[in-house]
């Protein structure tokens, strides 16, 4: 049975261990908020350019862009994995890790080339001897546009020379604080739209010409929608943070008050034992004299 200084010394630990989850709860807490205010900022933009980019697809022959061209038979498969950087964020990376794992399994008789995005997931290969053709790590901390460039200039490296003829990616998309939805999406080459019942399949008039359009549109979609994924994740990294820490805090209080009872009750009965020697002590005393 504890004895009363190690009810107190796990009562101490177990407060100390609180403040940091509050804390950590906190920080998450403000992170979402700007995390929040930037994918609610970029969604539209995205959004549109997606349907506008489509909707040219649709029109122009796959061979107007290399992009757009459409493997006869994909043999190799470019996977971005797309992960935090650190954990205590509940099953956030491994949702994501599961998912991708599942991916390999379902590709096994094609050769994926893996592009890790976040620690976890380059953690994560490497320790199961996973070859990863490329990562970007350590970045989401100070997460700029500038890191969807490069990761969008090295998938397009891998298209154009034949490494792979086709990239998916796997990443959280963020749906509010306690949801989170993993998501598979193709990246290259860009799908076209279906038309609507209204819509026409008729052609635009190109300045100055479709090549030179498509050239310019194709990697500023890209990297918007890539840039956009990386915001999802990272809204979605910090809500799942957020609730996995205020979880832990409520934990934290529960085993408070069950350790400051079992203190309580440990303490009043060493105070019980102390009463009932001391009483007995006197009456021995009594005893003695008469």
């Amino acid at each position: 049975m504890p004895t009363i200084r190690d009810i107190q010394r796990r009562i101490a630990s177990v407060e100390s261990t609180r403040q940091i989850t509050n804390t950590m709860q906190m920080v998450a807490a403000a992170k979402l908020r700007r995390a929040q205010e930037r994918i609610f900022a970029a969604r539209p933009y995205s959004d549109a350019l997606d349907r506008v980019l489509k909707s040219l697809a649709m029109r122009a022959k796959r061979d107007v862009h290399p992009l757009l061209a459409e493997r006869k038979s994909v043999g190799k498969v470019g996977l971005v994995v797309v992960t935090a950087d650190r954990g205590l964020c509940a099953g956030f990376n491994g949702n994501i890790l599961r998912r991708a794992s599942l991916y390999l399994g379902e590709h096994r008789d094609e050769e994926v080339v893996l592009f890790s995005v976040g620690r976890k997931a380059r953690d994560f290969f490497r320790h199961r001897n996973v070859h990863v053709g490329d990562e970007q790590v350590n970045f989401f901390d100070r997460l700029e546009y500038r890191h969807s460039h490069e990761i969008v200039e090295k998938v397009i490296e891998w298209f154009i020379s034949g490494k792979v003829d086709r990239v998916d990616l796997i990443y959280n998309e963020f749906k509010s604080v306690v949801r989170q939805d993993v998501v598979v999406r193709q990246l290259l080459p860009i799908l076209p739209s279906e038309p609507g019942p209204d819509e026409s399949r008729t052609d635009y008039l190109y300045e100055p010409s479709e090549a030179g359009v498509f050239d310019r549109l194709l990697p500023r979609h890209l990297t918007i929608q890539v840039w956009r994924m990386l915001l999802e994740s990272s809204a979605a990294e910090q809500g799942a943070r957020m609730t996995a820490m205020e979880s832990a805090t409520d934990n934290a209080d529960e085993m408070i008050e069950t350790l400051t009872l079992s203190y309580n009750k440990a303490r009043q009965g060493a105070i019980t034992t102390e009463l009932l020697d001391i009483a007995g002590g006197a009456e021995a005393l009594q005893s003695a004299a008469g």
